[in-house]
């Protein structure tokens, strides 16, 4: 048996993507009693924001929510050119998708009638 060279690792395509994902409510979401529905504040590997929104949403059904509406806000570079502020906290959950290639919800936001 001859040990055949491996083959150098072609770097990652991967990116990171913060998206903004709105759901209504479906039973056994886990949202709170009287809560309409919620906005969750993803992050979420993929070649391109296309692959990071369907990997968001195929999950996020998986676990029993409705989502309804996804805006992207770009890669951390893209974010960075549009002057958005970064906390170390989400640079680092950007750092842990990339690195898991996982869907991370950093933020979940419920919403509620006002009445």
């Amino acid at each position: 048996m001859t040990d055949t060279p491996k083959k150098p690792k072609k770097p990652s395509r991967q990116q990171v993507f913060t998206l903004l994902v709105q759901i209504g409510r479906k039973h056994g979401d886990g949202l709170p009693d009287g809560a309409t529905g919620a906005a969750l504040m993803c992050f979420a590997s993929g070649v391109d924001e296309a692959e990071a929104v369907r990997e968001t949403v195929a999950l996020l059904k998986q676990a029993d929510t409705a989502p309804l509406d996804v805006t992207g806000y770009g890669t951390l570079a893209e974010r960075e050119v549009e002057g958005h502020e970064i906390s170390d906290d989400e640079r680092d959950l950007m750092a842990r998708a990339l690195a898991e290639n996982a869907v991370i919800v950093a933020q979940v936001t419920p919403f509620f009638d006002e009445a």
